[in-house]
């Protein structure tokens, strides 16, 4: 988290208990009172930060406190940083709750209780406060599950002399309240980063008019906000194009998140604009050519995005520039060659991009220039030998075929130049007979292999059925990037057939997800043709959209075979229902709204019946389970792996590699059709029954072959046994905390 220095900002704290009058000559007395009142709550102060705190000292000259100058000698100020107090409503409550209290100190201006271990909600009664320039509660344990717990963000309007607020490094959880857009007109520093606070950027930015820091859109009213830090929490949406209107924003920070579209281009015509961190995040479109309008930026980092297309030339105007980071992305074209003017550039980082063309010789006069990182690009003749190219641990260039020259270091082949006049009538005949004629035979040959080829496969029993719409081809080689030669680390999924992985495919500009399948597997050959028959035709909202696929030869030799779908990024419904996330009582199951479970029920609903009834005829899956059923950023319900659908025939064993299979049974046992199980004709039914099952297991949280689930008792028959006196006893229990 990037924090203003101590010496910069510098937050003070006065606590008064509930029992503070307000007085003119006597108010000295009642401040004293208070704070030995406050001192009685303190349940552990092991620095002995408050010994002083005594009849025998005058309240003026007790540790941290801080007395008006001029009569009435009131207490304005408390600095309690930093002293590992921890404040309880009785003696046996360690962390405790911050008072509501607070309220009746009406002189209070200064509050600061950082780097504690209160726990608890803020009290909205801190509103009171109308004297408060600054708050500081960082590095505690404050927390606020729900829309009340951040209640005091909603009266912290009435402080109109706030400058300073920060409560970053805590556990607040939620959505910022819109009605923080009332905060202070004279807020000038906000700290929000190290929570978990989620959902989208509240509207109204634009009029932050003093912000020199990123912060949510909605925070509207505080025209002399300076700075804003929201690092590490779950914010989503767009960034608004609003924040052109900060004319005095010198830091915008929302790496890691979950922001898409296109970089607005008014961030660019901010004067003050020295820092741009959009690290990590979806963002796409192409780079604004307004981004040489800022002068003074001396911090560019886009790092991990889906930009595209060419760099603007324009960059080279922000001579201020120290650090560019642009790698991870999808850029294309050249390097501008007015990179050479960027006079203070450091770092520059533009590796694992689609950049062509050579390598800009003024990149080597940049005299400042430590880091250079063009690695994993297109690049293509000869390397400069001048500035920072001379020092070969200080540039990477690796991934870049066609690059040549350079130092001798860097073992790059020697660049051939074009030839002498003496061999150009042999150029001449190589170009007009032996090109041509090599062509001709290639030709031939190509015909031949291919004509061999056809009728090789012609005699087997199954070929790759055509689809019914145009599909983009890609290679053997192109899976293989993508995946970083099917890497394991990039492994999603395996099942019996098939194992899927998760890629980078450049003629998508994103991330897909490749099922290769295992066909020295018996039956996975049938498995991909009867997904590819199934999928050549269909198209709905709710199943997972197919992208291409692929039928060649491996590295090896071997026959290939895989398909391209679109990355569904949550994962798979089984993950959601039974993987545990960490939470700060340890491990705990993925919460799942009774709302978002009810929406996943209607989006398979709404598949099984576009399979079993669209116009291209009757399907049956055969396998509908939890693990194929994909979900995507906003949680919408695909049914995926067609491995086992049949248009009304027999159907095979599961694909699954988690599932419990018998060769007997047709699909996964639990999920599975009883008649299926005594040689039942497959069918719809059969479907219409695993559905069931699923909507069981959604709303119960247990899988159909848990060990509760024997002699003769089944998930179906549990349900009809309680169903309805007991229904509460048996869902899952999280839904009856909603």
């Amino acid at each position: 988290m990037k924090f203003i220095e101590p010496g910069k900002f510098l937050l003070v704290f006065l606590v008064c208990s509930a029992h503070v009058v307000i007085c003119s000559s006597s108010g000295n007395e009642t401040d004293r009172l208070s704070l030995l009142e406050f001192k009685n709550a303190i349940t552990l102060d092991l620095q002995q930060a408050l010994m002083s705190w005594n009849d025998s000292n005058h309240v003026c000259s007790w540790e941290g406190v801080k007395c008006r100058v001029k009569a009435p000698h009131r207490v304005i100020s408390l600095d309690l940083r930093g002293q590992g107090l921890s404040l309880g409503l009785d003696n046996n409550f360690f962390g405790g709750h911050i008072p509501s209290s607070l309220a009746n100190a009406s002189k209070l201006s200064r509050i600061d209780l950082s780097r504690n271990n209160f726990t608890g909600l803020v009290p909205s009664s801190i509103g009171k406060l109308q004297e408060l320039s600054s708050l500081n509660l960082e590095l505690n344990q404050l927390q606020s599950s729900d829309k009340q717990g951040l209640e005091f963000m909603n009266s912290l309007s009435n402080c109109t002399k706030l400058r300073a607020l920060s409560l970053a490094s805590n556990q607040l959880e939620g959505e910022i309240p819109s009605s923080s857009g009332n905060l202070s007109m004279k807020l000038e520093f906000l700290y929000l980063g190290g929570n978990k606070l989620s959902g989208r950027f509240p509207a109204g930015i634009a009029n932050l008019r003093s912000l020199s820091g990123f912060i949510p859109s909605s925070l509207s009213n505080s025209s002399q906000l300076e700075l804003a830090l929201l690092d590490s929490n779950q914010f989503c949406g767009r960034i608004p194009q609003g924040l052109g209107s900060l004319k005095v924003l010198q830091v915008l920070d929302v790496s890691n998140k979950n922001l898409h579209g296109r970089i607005p281009r008014e961030i660019f015509s901010i004067p003050t604009i020295r820092e741009i961190w959009l690290s990590s995040n979806r963002l796409d479109g192409r780079l604004p050519i307004e981004i040489g309008n800022a002068k003074q930026l001396e911090h560019l980092v886009l790092s991990s995005n889906n930009l595209s297309g060419v760099i603007p030339d324009t960059l080279g105007n922000c001579g201020s520039m120290e650090e560019i980071k642009l790698d991870q992305s999808f850029l294309s074209g050249s390097i501008p060659t007015s990179f050479g003017n960027m006079e203070s550039l450091q770092v520059l980082n533009m590796s694992h991009n689609l950049l062509s063309g050579s390598i800009p010789k003024s990149i080597g006069s940049l005299k400042y220039l430590e880091q250079l990182d063009l690695s994993f690009n297109n690049l293509e003749g000869e390397v400069p030998e001048i500035g920072i190219f001379n020092n070969t641990t200080a540039i990477w260039i690796a991934g870049n075929k066609d690059l040549c020259g350079g130092a001798a270091k860097l073992h790059l082949p020697v660049c051939s130049y074009g030839p002498p006049s003496s061999t150009k009538h042999l150029r001449s005949i190589v170009l007009k007979v032996v090109i041509p004629l090599a062509c001709i035979v290639s030709l031939a040959t190509g015909i031949s292999v291919l004509l061999f080829w056809r009728k090789k496969h012609e005699r087997k029993s199954m070929s790759l059925p055509s689809f019914g719409r145009n599909f983009p081809k890609v290679s053997f080689d192109d899976l293989s990037r993508a995946t970083d030669g099917f890497s394991t680390s990039n492994l999603i999924g395996r099942g019996r057939y098939s194992s899927v992985y998760k890629g980078r495919l450049l003629q998508y500009g994103d991330i897909v997800a490749v099922k290769v399948f295992s066909l020295q597997t018996r039956g996975a050959q049938k498995s991909f043709i009867a997904e590819c028959k199934t999928l050549r035709n269909v198209r709905h909202r709710n199943l997972v959209p197919i992208l291409t696929a692929c039928s060649s030869i491996d590295s090896q030799g071997n026959d290939f075979k895989a398909l391209v779908y679109q990355f569904m990024s949550q994962g798979d419904l089984h993950m959601m229902l039974y993987s545990n996330q960490d939470d700060e009582n340890g491990s705990a199951s993925i919460q799942i709204a009774f709302a978002q479970r009810l929406s996943i029920v209607v989006d398979v609903a709404d598949a099984m019946e576009y399979l079993h009834h669209n116009n291209q005829g009757t399907i049956a899956h055969c396998d509908l389970k939890p693990s194929n059923i994909l979900l995507d950023d906003s949680l919408t319900a695909h049914v995926g792996d067609f491995g086992l659908a049949r248009f009304k025939v027999d159907c095979t064993i599961s694909s699954s590699g988690d599932s419990i299979i018998s060769s007997a049974i047709n699909g996964t046992i639990g999920y599975v059709a009883p008649e299926y199980a005594t040689g039942g004709e497959v069918s719809t039914f059969g479907d219409v029954y695993s559905f069931g099952i699923v909507l069981l297991e959604i709303f119960l949280r247990k899988r159909p072959t848990h060990d509760m689930f024997k002699d003769g008792l089944n998930i179906a028959t549990f349900v009809d046994m309680n169903f309805p006196d007991r229904i509460s006893e048996v869902v899952d229990q999280e839904l009856l905390e909603y």
